[in-house]
């Protein structure tokens, strides 16, 4: 039985119309004086760190603690400032399966697992109204690699449970190849929506347990049991 069900964000739980990548460009354009670069790079299942330090690489900016602190300190303003006029959306099944899990007999923990920073995370997701649904996480605060994250996520939900959690318990939900990797690498379930970064048959060759179009297709009584 599942106990503890992780969604990444951008793309599985909601589409923000590209304004996560818009925050970027503003912020490298205003604090660092760089006007292109975001175009080159691939955003989608990526960690937020990860993204920085490429376009630091790329722009020539010194990899300092400092200049990570001066971006994300901005980054997050520029990103609510623009999530005010987003037109993005909640992913089609998204609110119906979080509801099938609450009403579960035995619900599991939901939590969030994503390369989003998690100020960066709560501004999108207190857009939609849907930040209180998630009771833990990690974020790209707690490390740049994704797997890592995962590990992160795995431990914190297995200290709000009261109890170790091995991977057959645990459930990750996301829209990239990344998204299933991390999942594999805490031996956990993983279902695939083809909501956000990449196609069903693309998602389908990285062989999750669940490869779908959207949580329409899949029940929460189905992948937990």
């Amino acid at each position: 039985m599942v106990r503890l069900v992780l969604f990444d964000i951008d793309g599985t739980l909601v589409r923000t119309g590209g304004t996560g990548i818009k925050a970027f460009a503003r912020t490298f354009a205003t604090i660092f004086g760089v006007h292109d670069g975001v175009e080159k790079i691939r955003f989608a299942g990526r960690t937020d760190v990860s993204l920085v330090r490429e376009m630091f690489s790329l722009s020539q900016i010194p990899h300092t603690e400092e200049n990570f602190r001066r971006f994300f300190d901005n980054y997050v303003h520029w990103l609510d400032h623009l999530m005010k006029d987003c037109d993005g959306d909640v992913c089609p099944g998204v609110m119906e399966f979080i509801r099938e899990l609450e009403q579960l007999r035995e619900p599991p923990l939901i939590g969030l697992l994503t390369g989003n920073v998690k100020l960066g995370a709560e501004i999108k997701l207190r857009h939609f109204k849907l930040w209180d649904v998630f009771k833990t996480g990690a974020f790209a605060d707690d490390h740049e690699d994704r797997n890592q994250i995962a590990v992160v996520a795995r431990e914190r939900g297995s200290r709000a449970l009261n109890r170790e959690l091995p991977g057959s318990q645990i459930l990750v939900i996301g829209d990239t190849q990344h998204d299933i990797r991390c999942a594999r690498a805490i031996g956990a379930k993983v279902i695939a929506v083809a909501t956000g970064g990449e196609s069903l048959e693309e998602l389908k060759k990285h062989q999750p347990d669940w490869a779908v179009k959207d949580l329409t297709e899949v029940s929460a009584a189905e992948v937990c049991a």
